[in-house]
């Protein structure tokens, strides 16, 4: 289920909290362009993250974002939003919980809705993250490696990249058992793996 500022929406649904004004990054700014935690482009439009706060705004600023994908069920903060209201950045939020025991599942629907805003390239460029940027958003953008084709020893290899010593046996078998067949259809013309 996607939930977006206003409560729950389909995934066909988002908040567009646009406003005019897109203030631009000057000499001095160039400074503070500081990444959020755990920042890397996965292909192109698209990047990950941990979450950003108020001294990654400028830096964001750069990557002129349509788009987050916001991971976690907790409310997106004040600040976060009036970011997203004054440069036009729509939130899709998909509520997954944290989750540390070996036998909770991640809700396969819930992957599956925010692989879909992901491949919409109307949605690029587009951030995805969660808190630490390591599980979940590892979780999610290891099954857009498998829809381009990617071995599981390389997806696994990215998310122990970023998860270290905290990788999940759950996160990588979720990974492996995910079903991308019902997401094959979808284009991924965006994509730099491109046939």
């Amino acid at each position: 289920m996607c939930r977006t500022l206003e409560g729950v929406a389909t995934v066909d649904h988002h908040v567009d909290v646009s406003s005019t004004v897109v203030v631009p990054a000057n000499s001095s700014d160039d400074l503070n362009l500081i990444p959020p935690l755990n920042f890397a482009m996965v292909d192109n439009g698209i990047f990950r993250s941990g979450f950003p706060d108020s001294a990654n705004f400028v830096f964001l600023q750069t990557l002129n974002l349509s788009s987050i994908i916001y991971l976690c069920p907790e409310p997106y903060p004040e600040a976060n939003t009036e970011f997203l209201k004054s440069n036009g950045i729509k939130l899709f939020q998909f509520g997954i919980e944290s989750h540390k025991e070996p036998f909770v599942n991640i809700p396969e629907d819930t992957i599956r809705e925010a692989l879909r805003i992901v491949l919409d390239v109307r949605n690029h460029p587009v951030l995805i993250h969660c808190n630490r940027g390591k599980h979940r958003t590892g979780c999610l953008v290891g099954c857009l490696r498998k829809l381009q084709r990617w071995c599981l020893s390389s997806v696994f290899d990215e998310y122990q990249r970023f998860a270290a010593s905290k990788a999940r046996v759950s996160d990588q078998r979720f990974m492996e058992l995910f079903d991308v067949s019902s997401l094959k259809h979808l284009p991924m013309s965006f994509s730099c793996l491109k046939n």
